[in-house]
């Protein structure tokens, strides 16, 4: 009996060893793979925001490369070089520079892209000194261009007011997405300059959002309807402030 036990006991290590290597060998390439993944997924921007009075840094949205001042970074946990789902600025106006620390608006989360132009209402009508932006990818949205040429033409009235120095003020329709808007434009060319703008009421002034696509990303910029009185420089002040933040697109 004894003799015959102390084999079987041997063969029996010796099954648990055959099973035990595949085994861990197995565990070993899970643990790898995890870790390889975290790695790759995990965040690779500084723990800390980038100082204000840093240089320009550079950050991607949808895959277009913008230089950005950190003072003009709305939102200090965006305030980081690298890639961005999304990023919310501001400038003085005239001048496209960046707000001193002293006058800035104290950080606070970014608006939603849904609720952009009731924010910008409140914003723009407490700033009428400020040009606010927000960078973002287009993703399912048609560009801008685009919306002006098929989409809106099915919510305005059929009759365009006159506006000031060659612009056409066109009302939406009252029931649809854009009621209590304008579509303003250049009459002659209107895909030359376009924006949509709230009507002013008693307590709140209007506010306009111009928007301009950028291969994949979209450039929404929102300021008070009244800079519409001289809207040749201000679209000449978009148009450099869009060189500015893209000097790639020169």
């Amino acid at each position: 009996m004894t003799a015959h036990a102390v084999p079987q006991r041997k063969t029996r290590r010796r099954a648990r060893g055959i099973f035990t290597l595949p085994f861990a060998c197995l565990v070993a390439l899970v643990v790898a793979a995890t870790t390889f993944v975290s790695y790759v997924l995990w965040p690779t921007w500084p723990s800390t925001p980038t100082p204000l009075d840093a240089p320009a840094i550079p950050v991607t949205v949808a895959g277009v490369l913008f230089d950005v001042p950190p003072a003009a970074i709305r939102a200090a946990v965006q305030r980081h070089p690298g890639p961005h789902e999304r990023i919310d600025l501001d400038f003085m106006w005239p001048s496209l520079l960046p707000p001193q620390p002293d006058v800035k608006t104290a950080d606070k989360p970014a608006e939603k892209p849904a609720a952009k132009a009731e924010s910008a209402d409140g914003t723009a009508a407490a700033n009428s000194d400020r040009l606010f932006v927000t960078i973002a990818g287009l993703g399912a949205v048609l560009p801008p261009v685009e919306r002006l040429r098929s989409i809106y033409p099915r919510y305005v009235e059929t009759q365009a007011a006159a506006g000031r120095d060659g612009l056409a003020i066109l009302p939406f329709r009252a029931g649809t997405p854009y009621e209590g808007e304008d579509l303003v434009y250049l009459g002659s060319d209107p895909e030359k300059f376009f924006a949509r703008c709230t009507r002013p009421g008693p307590a709140v002034p209007g506010t306009c959002i111009h928007e301009r696509a950028l291969d994949g990303a979209e450039i929404t910029l929102r300021f008070p309807r009244e800079w519409l009185v001289d809207w040749r420089n201000v679209a000449a002040g978009f148009d450099r402030l869009v060189a500015q933040l893209h000097p790639q697109g020169k």
